[in-house]
Parts: structure tokens; sequence; C-alpha cells
């Protein structure tokens, strides 16, 4: 068994860079994870990587230098289906935050709604997990996760290899509820996606209900750099700015040394239209995630 990568300390506050853009009211970053003490929150058995130093304390801290206002905690695989830590941190954080949960196919009703109470508006399906499944064993996981989250209002969020989404791309778009897809679509060439894949999922954007969300470019650049994707996240956000997020991806697993505030400094380059940005951090959370 893989030994869990080491999760590096995390980057000093003085040493993040600060935004170089107007960073709108109610801000929010739609993509962030909270960890919490072993002794009181503890992981799978076999965790992918060590405890991060990601407490609320330090996001919050990080979110005064960077004029963030609200915040979306998503589930880690950290903890799988015990929500234990994300719960309490929004009964903490308050309005300024909500949640994304994962959930076992057997869960009670009354548990989600439970879960809607204390600020939860989505479930994450990872299907990184279930990729070596057949595709329509799969599909079928994803419509009765949708059947039982549509009477809540929640939305889908999509934790998945690029070569998965692109063979779901047909089926997603007969989705009525929203649903959002991490990581730009996660399209990686070594997977064998090709530009063509990419358009497809663009299409879906814009004529369906899927929303894509620009984060971790880390993940999809490699060791290329950031700029290497940046015509696929301004391909985005022409494609359908009103189906456009942005999210952290906070403590950056492993690597919590990278510089949160570069990767909210991106989007000056994918949005260079402050309206644009406005619809991105700010008018597009609000309708998936119900701030008040």
């Amino acid at each position: 068994m893989n030994k869990p990568l080491l999760s590096e300390p995390m980057l000093a506050l003085s040493g993040l860079e600060r935004p170089t853009f107007a960073v709108p009211a109610g801000a929010c970053d739609m993509h962030m994870h909270v960890f919490g003490p072993l002794d009181r929150y503890p992981s799978v058995p076999h965790p992918h990587y060590t405890l991060p130093d990601g407490t609320l304390a330090h996001y919050q801290q990080l979110m005064a230098v960077l004029g963030l206002d609200r915040f979306v905690i998503v589930q880690p695989s950290f903890y799988d289906t015990d929500n234990s830590c994300l719960l309490d941190t929004l009964a903490v954080a308050g309005e300024a935050a909500r949640g994304v949960v994962m959930i076992a196919d057997d869960i009670a009703n009354a548990e989600l709604e439970r879960f809607h109470a204390a600020g939860v508006r989505g479930i994450r399906l990872d299907l990184f997990k279930r990729a070596g499944l057949p595709i329509e064993e799969i599909k079928s996981y994803i419509a009765a996760m949708a059947g039982r989250v549509a009477p809540l209002g929640w939305h889908l969020q999509f934790y998945a290899p690029g070569y998965i989404v692109r063979d779901l791309i047909d089926f997603l778009s007969g989705i009525e509820i929203p649903y959002v897809i991490d990581h730009m679509g996660y399209m990686l060439e070594e997977d064998g996606l090709t530009e063509t894949d990419f358009e497809r999922l663009l299409d879906l954007m814009r004529h369906g209900s899927c929303f894509l969300k620009l984060s971790g470019p880390y993940r999809i650049a490699k060791d290329k750099g950031y700029g290497a994707i940046s015509h696929l996240a301004r391909a985005i956000v022409s494609a359908a700015p009103s189906r456009a997020i942005w999210g952290s991806d906070w403590p950056h697993i492993p690597k919590s040394s990278r510089d949160t505030g570069e990767l909210l400094n991106l989007l000056a380059e994918w949005a260079p239209d402050a309206d644009v940005r406005k619809q991105i951090l700010v008018d597009n959370p609000l309708k998936l995630f119900d701030f008040e």
C-alpha cells in the first residue's frame, strides 16, 4: 500500500500575493476544504495525504487578506462520508459559509434535511473512486443521487477524471438539476482528452445545467505553468460567464505552500472584465448556494 503524501506547511499570510484587481463585495470562494484535529475528526483508514494545516481560523485570516466574504466547504476524501468537521465548521462560520457533503447511498432523508438546515446545498460525487465501474453503472448512480437531492433544491458536484466526464457528456445533457464539474473538467492530455472533447464540454455548459469551476489549475497544468492552461479558463469564461465559478482549492493538498493570492489573481487574466468577474465571484455563487 502506498504511503500517504506528506502535506506541506502552509504559506505564511505575509507571503500571500495581494489582489491585483478590486475584489467585489460578496466575493465567494466556491471550493475550499477544512480540517480539524485527528482525535476529534478521524480520517479514513488509508488517506491519500497526511493531515493538512487547514483550519477555519487560518482560512478566515486569508479571506481578510484577499477580500473574500463568503466560502463553500467541500468535503474532502480524507473524511469520506463523515461530514462532522464540515458541519461543525458551518455552525461556527454562520451565513458566510455553505457546504457540499459526501453521502452514503442509503442516507436517510431526515439526515439530508438536517444537513440543509446546517447550510449544505450540494453533494460531491467522487467518480475517481468509481472510475473502474461500467459507465452505465456510473450513470445509474448519478441519476439516483440527483433524485435524492432535487427535492431540497441542491446541486451535484462532480470530482471526476476527464475521460469519465467525456464519456458522460451526452448523459449529463439530460440532467435537469444544476451540477458543477470541478477543476475545469480535469481534461488531461495524458489521459487522451482532446480539444474536441473540451469543446463538447463547453457546449454542455452553454446549453445544459452545467457549471464549470475555475479551480485547481495546477492539477491540469502540472509542471508546465499556469500559462499552459489559461486558454482553457478563458474559453470557459467566454462560453458562458453565467455558469463559471471560481474556487481556490485551499489548502492545495498536499502542496499547502501554494500562494492562494496568486490563484485569485489569475482571474484578472482569465476574466479581464470587472462585470464578468463579479458574475463569477458573486452572482453565480448566489444561484447555487442560496446565500442570504
